[in-house]
């Protein structure tokens, strides 16, 4: 690690930062020009008929080359189309349909919460030409083409709906969805949030079924926000469990269309559980379904039959503390019908493995101490997986393939860099999304190996963001650079460092920490970073020392680095901040009676930790949306690491701002958005009220009707303008 540490070191100063002469970077630059914004590829769907993807721009969805890059063919051009009545419609999303000769275009898209939205769909032929809209009784959520293409299910009014392509004809499918009583098909608010999941309906591969979550919410407790701007706020109800309090009641349905019969699934008689996915395997008449009990250290995959419901357990992973939620996304059922691909963290990593239908293991694909970090498919002609993982490093990610049988992996990434990738159907090809620390994405065509390669061909660059590059070179940048302390507790910890760009040995510097170290979360990695990097150029440019440290409960270290926070979220965190901070005091550049720090969210939240429990150390601290009592925050994402209140009290108190409010002692900033649905307001009004009762000084801001992320318009100009000032003030 200290090698790579020093590679990546020479790597950061790659980057010109001598030349005095050149510009400095300016907040409206950052947050109100997005100056700095880099390029992607964006809205790619690979086709099937080899050598093409199609992609969305200016209106326009348009048929590529993979091989030259060249557009081919128009598909939809917003300018041109026009529906029956001869209205133009603005294209925000599309699908394609399996034949390749329909598109499902999303237009006037209204966001709910992070991950939901609902839009008016449209049907476009690209034979006929005709645009046609697929329902005029209200905004629809979902639409989703039927595998053969011949019809569209969507949800409405929290209910379930089909429309036949044919005709045109639309059919119900549920009736007894009501809002904050019963959805069928979408998730509710905290599924959507904690299971990183919205669409909750799946079509059987033969297009004649289709698989429903229904949620039943009626017993989940209200929350309630007021929405601020006219005369008399206005109420907005919407059910939210909070740690300990009832969830929604979820069950499993599969209709057969043709026959208009529902089947509800066993799922057994614990109703106390979550049924977080759903999937069908290849076999039409069979479906998976993933059972977590409430506590979340054990996941059951369960196959049932679709016509009778019948459900059979195949495999279960446990966990004295939690099981993770990534392992329900590397189910792979293979084409063969007899095996399916799934991970599990048996061994203290997260690695593959093989099953048979039953669930018996048939091989384990990967080991090591390392972590497989994303399955992206298996290609059974040539019997190999793909899948980016940690080998290298905790800090970086690459690109393997491994074959079916376990043997000859290969590394198809040789570059140093975090790469993402964008996988073709018949895995020929891949988008390969490649970015370090010093240098924003290079988007390129790779062809994958064939036969016995061990490499992959470069077919061409998409995008390397050569203007962006260009542009950076007018600017005094300081890199990033990476480094590993030792704690008092013997725990080797990585962080990163920005340094002044006129940076002298010889002076003692402020320093401003930035922390998320939420479970599982990593902030320390050799990748490219947006925006929040540039306002950390502003503070440099000021003369400040900006430093972020991975602490115990991050990822990309193995299931015990991870899990070690279970039951007492926030202790071995905020000590592993404070050893931060004492750390940097050590270094003879660092001015350590001048630390502050700052997060948001989970960050906000360790801010607040650092700010009482480790006020000894820091100067100065901002918290944006922090939870300051985990009994605030929801069911799913709190219990999985700690239990619910009323199993482990101590655990939600010891470690909560609120009780170390009375050890407030340096500058203080807490910031919220009134609107705020997933950390509540209420968060920032109780730690708000309790230093207040402790007779505590502090400063504080509201953003109205702003959610989570704070944003729209000016607001985040506006934010990170208060909080430079902020800075420089106090620290």
């Amino acid at each position: 690690m200290r090698k790579l540490a020093v590679a990546w070191l020479w790597l950061s100063l790659t980057v010109p930062v001598t030349a005095q002469t050149k510009r400095q970077i300016t907040l409206d630059e950052v947050w109100g020009q997005n100056a700095f914004a880099q390029k992607t590829v964006a809205g790619v769907n690979w086709m099937k008929a080899g050598g093409y993807y199609t992609s969305l721009e200016s209106g326009r969805v348009v048929r590529y080359s993979i091989a030259s890059g060249q557009a081919a063919e128009t598909l939809f051009d917003e300018k041109q189309a026009k529906t029956e009545a001869g209205q133009a419609i603005q294209i925000e999303d599309y699908q394609l349909s399996a034949d390749e000769r329909k598109l499902l275009i999303t237009t006037d898209e209204e966001q709910i919460y992070r991950r939901s939205s609902k839009a008016e769909f449209y049907m476009y032929d690209l034979d006929t030409k005709k645009l046609t809209r697929l329902s005029a009784k209200g905004k629809q959520m979902y639409a989703t083409f039927s595998p053969n293409g011949r019809k569209v299910a969507f949800i409405r009014d929290n209910n379930l709906f089909v429309t036949d392509l044919g005709t045109m004809t639309e059919t119900q499918l549920t009736t007894d969805g009501k809002r904050n009583e019963i959805i069928n098909g979408a998730a509710d608010w905290v599924y959507e949030e904690e299971f990183s999941m919205s669409r909750a309906f799946d079509w059987s591969p033969d297009s004649r079924r289709i698989a429903w979550q229904r949620f039943d919410e009626s017993r989940v407790p209200e929350f309630n926000m007021q929405r601020w701007g006219s005369l008399y706020p206005a109420d907005y109800r919407f059910k939210y469990p909070k740690a300990g309090e009832a969830n929604a009641i979820v069950t499993i349905w599969v209709i057969d269309l043709d026959k208009q019969k529902k089947v509800q699934i066993d799922t057994g008689t614990e109703t106390d559980m979550y049924l977080p996915r759903i999937r069908w395997t290849q076999n039409p008449n069979l479906l998976s379904v993933r059972r977590l009990n409430r506590l979340q250290n054990r996941l059951d995959l369960l196959h049932a039959d679709a016509m009778t419901g019948k459900t059979s357990i195949v495999l279960t992973e446990k966990s004295p503390t939690y099981v993770d939620l990534e392992l329900t996304d590397d189910l792979t059922y293979l084409q063969d019908g007899k095996t399916f691909l799934n991970s599990s963290e048996r061994n203290g990593y997260k690695h593959l493995y093989l099953h048979d239908m039953s669930g018996k293991a048939i091989r384990q694909l990967t080991t090591g101490n390392w972590e497989v970090d994303n399955v992206l498919g298996v290609d059974e002609t040539s019997k190999v997986v793909y899948f980016t993982s940690t080998e290298v490093s905790p800090m970086e990610r690459h690109l393997y393939r491994v074959g079916l049988d376990g043997k000859n992996k290969i590394r198809l990434t040789p570059q140093a860099g975090t790469h993402s990738i964008n996988m073709s159907p018949d895995y020929s090809y891949y988008l390969q999304y490649h970015t370090t620390t010093a240098s924003p994405y290079t988007v390129s065509v790779q062809q994958a190996p064939r036969g016995k390669e061990t490499a992959a061909k470069l077919v061409r660059t998409a995008e390397n963001n050569d203007a962006l590059k260009a542009r950076l070179q007018e600017y005094s940048i300081s890199p990033k650079r990476f480094f590993q302390f030792t704690t008092s507790e013997n725990v080797s910890l990585n962080g990163w460092m920005i340094r002044p760009v006129n940076f002298d040995s010889t002076r003692r510097y402020p320093v401003l920490m930035f922390v998320y170290g939420g479970p599982g979360s990593q902030q320390v990695r050799n990748t490219w970073e947006a925006r929040d990097f540039f306002w950390y150029q502003t503070l440099a440019q000021k003369g400040y020392l900006m430093v972020c440290v991975d602490n115990r409960g991050t990822g990309g270290r193995g299931k015990d680095f991870r899990t070690v926070t279970y039951g007492q979220l926030g202790k071995l965190e905020t000590q592993d901040q404070i050893e931060g901070a004492k750390y940097l005091g050590t270094l003879p550049y660092v001015d350590k009676s001048r630390i502050g720090i700052w997060g948001w969210s989970f960050g906000g939240y360790m801010s607040a930790l650092c700010m009482t429990i480790g006020a000894d150390y820091f100067k100065a601290g901002i918290s944006v949306a922090p939870v300051t009592t985990w009994r605030f925050y929801d069911t799913i994402y709190t219990e999985r690491f700690l239990k619910r209140p009323q199993d482990n009290p101590s655990g939600y108190d010891d470690n909560s701002p609120l009780t170390h409010a009375a050890k407030l002692k340096g500058n203080f900033l807490l910031i919220h958005g009134t609107g705020d649905d997933n950390v509540h307001f209420q968060n920032a009004v109780a730690f708000q009220d309790a230093l207040i009762k402790a007779g505590k000084q502090f400063q504080s801001f509201y953003y109205p009707n702003r959610a989570h992320g704070i944003s729209g318009g000016n607001t985040r100009l506006h934010l990170y303008r208060m909080m430079t000032d902020f800075v420089e003030k106090n620290l």
